[in-house]
């Protein structure tokens, strides 16, 4: 059973995954964010994608070295060692069972666009939430097969679409939306840099297909593939979508709009299309939440099948699964969802999006500097990456870095209990 599990994601699969992970819920949020950047805006995105394709070049080259399960973390582990790489495998666990509260969320919110009977009151918003967390953890719990089947359709259904929309719209925009360059109060280098730290945001994901590597076919040549192909095409599809976006609606309504990109669809095609994008921002949510709860279970198998993580997080189902771990997840994100569901859909997302960049930067820190100890090769795209990570990081602000700190600090006691008792 493990062999065939071991065999269950193809290059397809693997690239969906990428696909699928990157185009969450960011990319429906992010003009709105963005709107008041105006031109500089798309000196954040030329950053930022020439940052992202750097750095799934460099990862592309770790997986062929490391094809390991797990990802940044086995990078991180053997490059610099045992505590280094439990610091990257307990911050990128973090992370994305954060992230699937912050997904299941926004899945919610989205919905609530074509239902709003779904979300009237916090309560049916978190239980809507929590149905479509707990969806995905069906899946994964299926095995990694039907995982890789359901994330190909996931990822169809929102990528095409919104590839389409980037495509058609990207034509129909108001060229004086961006002018002047930087209609802020910012300096330009400030302005930019805070541009770059939001359009990171939409693209965090590019490492995913790294991470379940003993479940991809020949992972050596299948993940550098799946991984820059991904994330080419992620960008390239958010990208056009979000700077379309920006050049059509007004920055005045764009700025308080919940959902700028149906607003867009409004704009240009009728309500019909309004409540399409909606549609495919739900889908879109699924996809992203159906991959984060598959990379916190692998990273946490890993870690514990190297003893840096409890047992508990290695033991498997009949069908090879990580159940225990995968179930975890689904534990820890709903007792987040809950904490919280008296807060809006917006301050709840915008909590637990904070815990999440923060720590996924951490794990792309560390795989670049990974390349650059023990690589051969590749040393501009490493070099470049490290910077374009350590830009990123410090952009995110000082509160979400505390955070960061904090959580990473009570991850110690396990990783020096586990040493005590291996």
């Amino acid at each position: 059973m493990q062999g065939e599990a071991n065999k269950a994601l193809g290059l397809w699969s693997a690239t969906a995954l990428v696909v699928g992970t990157i185009i969450g819920s960011g990319v429906f949020l992010l003009p709105a964010a963005l709107a008041q950047y105006g031109g500089v805006s798309l000196i954040g995105w030329a950053i930022t994608l020439t940052g992202a394709l750097a750095l799934a070049a460099t990862l592309a080259r770790l997986a062929m070295r490391w094809p390991q399960t797990g990802g940044p973390y086995a990078f991180a582990r053997n490059a610099f060692g045992d505590l280094p790489g439990f610091v990257v495998a307990w911050s990128y666990w973090i992370c994305n069972w954060t992230a699937c509260a912050a997904v299941a969320v926004a899945f919610a919110g989205s919905l609530g666009a074509i239902f709003p009977g779904l979300v009237a009151t916090p309560l049916r918003s978190a239980g809507c939430a929590l149905a479509a967390l707990w969806f995905c953890i069906g899946i994964n719990l299926a095995g990694m097969r039907e995982f890789g089947r359901a994330q190909i359709v996931l990822t169809a259904l929102k990528f095409l679409p919104l590839l389409l929309f980037g495509g058609i719209a990207i034509w129909l925009i108001d060229g004086s939306h961006y002018r002047p360059l930087n209609p802020g109060t910012e300096s330009l280098p400030q302005a930019i840099n805070a541009t770059v730290a939001l359009t990171v945001w939409s693209l965090l994901g590019l490492e995913t297909a790294t991470v379940p590597a003993g479940s991809i076919e020949h992972p050596e040549r299948t993940i550098p593939r799946a991984t820059v192909l991904g994330t080419l095409l992620a960008g390239i599809a958010t990208v056009l979508a979000v700077s379309a976006v920006i050049g059509i609606v007004p920055m005045a309504q764009l700025q308080v709009s919940t959902a700028p990109m149906a607003d867009a669809a409004q704009m240009l095609w009728g309500s019909w299309a309004g409540m399409g994008i909606a549609l495919v921002a739900a889908i879109s949510c699924l996809g992203a939440l159906n991959s984060s709860v598959m990379a916190a279970a692998q990273v946490a198998l890993a870690a514990a099948d190297d003893r840096l993580l409890p047992a508990f997080f290695a033991r498997r189902s009949t069908r090879g699964t990580p159940a225990s771990s995968i179930v975890l997840v689904g534990v820890l994100a709903t007792a987040l969802v809950c904490a919280n569901f008296s807060k809006s859909l917006v301050e709840l997302f915008t909590f637990v999006i904070l815990l999440a960049t923060a720590a996924t930067l951490i794990p792309y820190v560390a795989s670049s500097a990974a390349w650059l100890r023990r690589g051969q090769g590749g040393r501009l795209a490493a070099t470049l990456a490290l910077i374009f990570s350590l830009y990123a990081l410090i952009g995110t602000g000082t509160e979400a870095l505390l955070w960061c700190a904090v959580l990473l600090l009570a991850g110690l006691p396990i990783y020096y209990w586990m040493r005590r008792n291996s």
